[in-house]
């Protein structure tokens, strides 16, 4: 199991007060709190130190750049914008497969081997500028549009990889609003289609224009590990030698070496992924959120290994995956298929998950701590976090009714 350890860096502080202040990255994990809590400081920080083991493993084990000097850990924190986040007393410690990394201020980082078995994961990002893409067509000229964001730049040229794997008038039911999605190749253009209507997703309601993007890269990528074949001796010494040399030529910059690797290491042995997903729920209404879920849980429980990381601020996020937990606990009682039926009609079993799977975490922006959810019975229970918010619109409709009297 992936863990990290995060304190005083950006709006974290003490960080997670519990298990020594290990934050376990389960099958599913998931964050959830207000605007600035650090939802995305995590899930950033998990996403770039699983990006040094990865690139740790496939240099076999080469640390020497990364121990020489703490300029390159923090060029992978520019990838999502979040170096100046380091301040004089940050601790960030992480445990993998491969590697364990310890970062402490102005030292390099202090890098150890695991002995457990580690298989190539394809790593991806989904910002929560998402829906900026789908107003985004392929340039004609070749000339690629530049964007702030590092991240949202590759998550764009993503979604243009997997548009043109898509077959010429090829149709996609999306799990939401009972519509489909149709590609034309030609023009560089998505369609969203209703019972009675066809219309481009540049023109679509707000809610399809963030939920297409994700749901199209999503796709792409659960069908990439369908296409990989396990490397034979031949093709590991290759890969070993053309890594080699991206790592070695001082004319590209780190983030382009870690492009240029991330499209080798695609070619090679990709056994499993990691979808780190900012606020899924972007503009959707509560009952295309348990679709969109779904979904996603579904895509990641094809592969034992798939890890699937979402932050939100959305308490029917957690109300839904509460939905799969129990379904998966009556999955394993039922005997009939009949009542199988039954339960699938609410959850379908391609996306229930064990409670063993889970873990919630809870982010206070106040203090920068971090508390894991509580659970009832193996089901996670997230009375807490929506008692709060409605103790407080309660509170105010009491305050509303007292001046109420006063306007007699």
């Amino acid at each position: 199991m992936n863990r990290i350890k995060i304190r005083n860096f950006g709006p974290i502080g003490d960080g997670f007060i519990d298990n020594g202040g290990w934050i376990n990255i389960n099958k599913v994990t998931v964050f959830i709190g207000n605007q600035g809590s650090g939802k995305s400081t995590v899930a950033k920080l998990v996403s770039t130190l699983s990006w040094i083991e990865k690139d740790l493993f496939r240099s076999d084990g080469s640390t020497l750049r990364f121990r020489k000097q703490e300029r390159i850990f923090k060029k992978y924190l520019e990838y999502h914008r979040i170096d100046s986040y380091l301040k004089k007393n940050t601790e960030i410690q992480y445990e993998g497969k491969a590697y364990r990394i310890n970062y402490s201020p102005g030292k390099p980082l202090d890098i150890q081997k695991m002995e457990e078995e580690y298989t190539l994961p394809k790593i991806t990002y989904f910002p929560a500028e998402r829906n900026f893409v789908s107003s985004v067509k392929k340039s004609r000229s070749g000339q690629k549009l530049t964007l702030w964001s590092q991240s949202l730049q590759e998550f764009k040229e993503t979604f243009q990889e997997a548009k043109e794997n898509f077959k010429e008038k090829e149709t996609f039911h999306l799990p939401i609003s009972n519509v489909d999605l149709e590609y034309n190749k030609l023009n560089d253009v998505l369609y969203v289609k209703g019972p009675d209507y066809k219309i481009q997703l540049a023109d679509s309601a707000s809610g399809f224009q963030s939920f297409v993007p994700l749901f199209v890269v999503a796709n792409y990528v659960s069908k990439l590990l369908e296409k990989e074949q396990e490397m034979d001796e031949q093709q590991r010494e290759t890969f070993k030698k053309e890594s080699a040399k991206i790592l070695a030529d001082k004319t590209y910059t780190e983030e382009q070496k870690r492009i240029l690797l991330s499209n080798l290491a695609a070619q090679f042995n990709i056994k499993r992924t990691l979808n780190i997903i900012e606020e899924p729920e972007q503009n959707l209404f509560p009952t295309s959120q348990q679709g969109m879920l779904n979904k996603l849980l579904e895509y990641n429980n094809k592969v034992k290994d798939n890890k699937l990381i979402i932050t939100t601020h959305s308490p029917y996020i957690i109300g839904y995956l509460t939905l799969a937990v129990k379904a998966m606990e009556l999955y394993k009682k039922a005997k009939k298929e009949e009542v199988r039926a039954q339960i699938n009609e609410i959850v379908p079993q391609k996306s229930a998950i064990s409670h063993d799977d889970l873990v919630i975490y809870e982010l206070d922006e106040k203090d920068g701590s971090i508390r894991m959810l509580g659970s009832k019975n193996g089901i996670p229970n997230d009375n807490d976090y929506l008692d709060n918010a409605l103790g407080i619109i309660n509170e105010m409709f009491s305050d509303l009714l007292d001046i109420e009297d006063l306007c007699q």
